[in-house]
């Protein structure tokens, strides 16, 4: 048979044609597969607004938890044991989620970096309930170089048999020079979480927001009472004996604000320059000021600054703005800035000369003057 260059051609195009389109194939099909691992771990550095997933980390504000009854201060008694505080979960900020990950012009840098990984935290807001931790996580998550936890780990605490490698999985992936945190309230005043923490790293850097001890007891009152308005008056439950004016320090409420007690045992493992006390009333007054003790305290730039807050008088505390053009703000929950209740002024005096001692050792204690009396 006669040799034909047109058939041998007619042969071979279409096997190299299709050879081509299937190496274009693989290479699509490789990027697209790369794209969606990427977006995976970027995804989970952004915080979660699922309800659903909060409940997941079983990150409810403990609502009472404080030293066990071994402890100097007697047994807690807890009003809201095992109750589910959506309120403390979050109190999440309309839509402020993805709004303050748009301040961070370096987002969509690492969002091809395979150099993300998820670490333990190298600082945690360790307490206090009622003092206005939520509002400082906000504040910190707007800060570029922080990748923080939206809902409490409650590792410490309530998880420790679950091991380090479990509290790390619940950890954002962050880059190089990014910094891990998380907060968990109840942690400043549970007796064994010094400990598991100094364990886990004895550099951690510690915060803890405190707040004027008689007006934290009425606000945490206020909070059990939206949950359960059937509890007993704040009156009642403030004493042992109202007649001879006896406080009842199991009571967790009062408990809470006796931050020198708790300080104590922190200051057994830290030495006092690896906390940083920040004032929860200067934090509604003067936010930009507080944060600027932050951020240098954490080794940050300054970064979130006045630019940012917005008070609103409605609600009484500093909403969140776009530092550039006329976006509206962005205020925490329904849920913060309650309306407390009335209180027996006689009560609110006892309280007062109750916390005195404890307010000035704490002073003593931490070089400041918070100026509660």
């Amino acid at each position: 048979m006669e040799y034909s260059p047109i058939l041998h051609s007619l042969h071979v195009v279409p096997s190299s044609h299709v050879k081509n389109k299937l190496f274009v194939f693989c290479i699509m099909l490789s990027l697209w597969v790369y794209m969606i691992y990427c977006c995976a771990g970027y995804c989970s550095t952004m915080p979660n607004l699922t309800f659903s997933s909060v409940n997941k980390h079983d990150a409810a504000e403990n609502d009472g938890e404080v030293d066990n009854p071994e402890s100097s201060l007697g047994a807690s008694r807890d009003l809201l044991n095992n109750e589910n505080d959506l309120d403390s979960r979050g109190d999440e900020w309309d839509e402020i989620r993805g709004e303050a990950r748009a301040l961070d012009d370096n987002v969509m840098s690492g969002f091809l970096n395979e150099s993300e990984s998820k670490k333990l935290p190298q600082a945690i807001i360790i307490g206090v309930k009622k003092g206005g931790t939520r509002a400082l996580l906000e504040f910190l998550r707007l800060h570029p170089d922080i990748r923080a936890v939206g809902a409490e780990p409650h590792f410490f605490d309530r998880n420790y048999d679950k091991g380090l490698e479990w509290y790390r999985e619940l950890m954002p992936k962050t880059l190089d020079g990014q910094m891990t945190m998380e907060k968990t309230p109840s942690y400043y005043v549970t007796k064994e979480v010094p400990a598991r923490i100094y364990t886990m790293s004895r550099d951690t850097k510690l915060i803890v927001v405190v707040r004027n001890p008689v007006t934290r007891a009425i606000s945490d009152y206020t909070q059990t009472r939206s949950k359960k308005p059937d509890i007993p008056s704040f009156e009642s439950l403030t004493f042992k004996n109202m007649t001879a004016g006896l406080i009842d320090t199991t009571w967790s409420a009062v408990q809470i604000g006796m931050y020198a007690k708790h300080l104590e045992r922190w200051l057994q493992y830290f030495p006092m320059e690896q906390l940083l006390f920040v004032s929860g009333e200067r934090l509604i007054s003067d936010p930009a000021g507080e944060m600027a003790r932050v951020q240098d305290f954490l080794g940050l730039r300054r970064v979130v600054t006045d630019k940012h807050f917005h008070f609103n008088p409605a609600k009484g505390f500093p909403c969140l703005k776009r530092p550039e053009g006329n976006s509206k703000p962005h205020c925490l929950g329904k849920t913060k800035g309650r309306t407390h209740p009335n209180i027996d002024p006689e009560v609110v005096q006892k309280l007062r000369e109750f916390y005195k001692p404890f307010n000035s050792k704490f002073y003593q204690m931490t070089g400041h003057d918070f100026g509660w009396d």
